[in-house]
């Protein structure tokens, strides 16, 4: 596995990295696992994993890398990390919606934040957002503010229509 990238993810699964990578391949395009690694005999009494089991799996997601890493339950993902993703439409953001939040943690939706059925969390956000709040001492940003703090899955047109008053 050659790295191209000086920084990448690396998200950790118990067991399931390769279907995980599998499923966000699926929802972004230009996208691609471009290595799966398996573990051998070396190591068994730490990772204890059979010999030809799925150890990492490398994927790219719109030309982001990132690695999977079946490590264990040891750790689980927390909201302390998440991927944003950025979106230009409406329509955008209601597919990433979809697709991303499909089998998660409806709960944990909140201010367009997503848990995904893996349990890592995601934002899916407007790229007019961080314009709409830069200015915090503003009117403008403090009812843009106010109309993402009172949904789950962002409405641009809802956000619009706060700022304007």
């Amino acid at each position: 596995m050659r790295v191209t990238h000086r920084i990448a993810p690396c998200l950790w699964f118990d067991n399931q990295a390769e279907e995980a990578a599998a499923f966000y391949v699926s929802v972004f395009t230009n996208s691609k696992i471009t290595a799966v690694t398996r573990y051998g005999d070396a190591g068994r009494e730490v990772h204890k994993r059979p010999a030809g089991s799925v150890m990492m799996v490398a994927f790219e997601l719109d030309g982001q890398p990132f690695t999977a890493l079946n490590g264990g339950p040891v750790f689980q993902f927390s909201e302390a990390i998440s991927m944003m993703v950025t979106c230009d439409t409406q329509e955008e953001i209601d597919y990433f919606w979809e697709k991303l939040s499909a089998g998660g943690d409806t709960r944990a939706q909140q201010c367009g934040w997503l848990k995904d059925r893996f349990g890592l969390s995601w934002q899916v956000v407007p790229s007019v957002l961080p314009e709409l709040l830069k200015d915090h001492k503003s009117e403008k940003a403090s009812r843009a503010m106010e109309a993402v703090m009172g949904m789950k899955k962002i409405e641009i047109s809802e956000l619009q229509r706060a700022t304007v008053g």
